[in-house]
């Protein structure tokens, strides 16, 4: 019985989704930076013990509103972002591009 090739992450990303740079790999991408963005956001909004309401509240925005930016399920814009981490959280925003 022939051995299997083990696969590294990038190999099946590369199988599954496509290469980098193809439109499956992008949106695949651009969900992950979505979803990695909305994990950060509820850990500090946690770790400031406030509720959705709480920040909805702080920012002059809906819960729902807040609920949707933590399921990955909307787009930000920077103001948003400023408000919540700045403005909520007192933490500063420093976005890096690489």
């Amino acid at each position: 019985m022939a051995k299997r090739k083990q696969l590294t992450f990038e190999e099946l990303l590369d199988r599954e989704l496509g290469r980098e740079g193809t439109e499956g790999r992008q949106a695949f991408e651009m969900k992950a930076r979505l979803f990695e963005l909305s994990e950060m956001i509820k850990s500090a909004r946690k770790e400031a013990g406030m509720t959705q309401q709480q920040l909805a509240d702080k920012i002059g925005s809906q819960k729902s509103y807040i609920s949707r930016i933590e399921n990955g399920d909307c787009d930000l814009r920077y103001s948003t972002l400023i408000r919540i981490f700045e403005d909520a959280f007192g933490k500063s925003l420093n976005i890096v591009a690489e």
